[in-house]
């Protein structure tokens, strides 16, 4: 698929996957026109790539999670050097707090809504 047929796929501006691409985040393929070629799996790694940015990692440490996975998927243990440890211990930490905040403010809006007399909105929401 071309590059514009990603975007409607996965919502995320062509602008926004050349800059991936330029990252690193994100890989295609060149056909015989020069035009960028991708196929299903980059729908998935595009998304993957977008949340994990839109969590609040940084292109640089969304590589780095994204290389992990890769590293985990295979047989032999990953390594890792200390001061990558450090700065993914110290990311995880950071996603601790902010999945608390979101927690707590997801929390509040859905008991918010409950008292309302549109509290049937969060069920038909889930569902949809």
């Amino acid at each position: 698929m071309k590059i514009g047929q990603l975007s409607e796929r996965t919502g995320i501006p062509t602008r926004m996957l050349r800059y991936y691409e330029q990252q690193g985040l994100l890989s295609s393929a060149r056909s015989a026109n020069g035009y960028r070629a991708y196929d299903e799996s980059d729908v998935e790694r595009a998304m993957q790539v977008r949340g994990l940015v839109q969590a609040g990692l940084s292109t640089r440490m969304t590589k780095v999670v994204l290389d992990i996975e890769q590293q985990c998927r295979l047989a032999a243990p990953p390594e890792c050097s200390l001061a990558l440890a450090e700065e993914l211990a110290t990311e995880l930490h950071a996603l601790e707090e902010r999945l608390a905040c979101l927690t707590k403010s997801r929390d509040a809006v859905a008991e918010f809504l409950r008292l309302t007399r549109h509290g049937d909105l969060i069920g038909r929401m889930a569902a949809a």
